[in-house]
């Protein structure tokens, strides 16, 4: 079977794709450490427990209960 032609061959002076999405991520973690940087805390990927006062905040008040009771 004859060779198809191919407009767009192979750039043998294309950097190697593996190799350029590691740099990619080495150079957004570096950007992302230097904008957190000078802190005290690394930066953390989980999200905190809420705090009773964020629980309490969702949940109406005993004086709209009361409100909504004689309404």
């Amino acid at each position: 079977m004859a060779e198809t032609f191919n407009p767009a061959p192979h750039d043998k002076h294309a950097d190697d794709l593996h190799k350029a999405l590691a740099a990619d991520r080495h150079a957004k973690l570096e950007t992302g450490l230097e904008d957190s940087f000078p802190a005290s805390d690394p930066v953390s990927a989980a999200q905190p427990t809420p705090s009773k006062a964020d629980a309490d905040a969702d949940s109406p008040s005993l004086w709209d209960k009361v409100k909504a009771m004689f309404s």
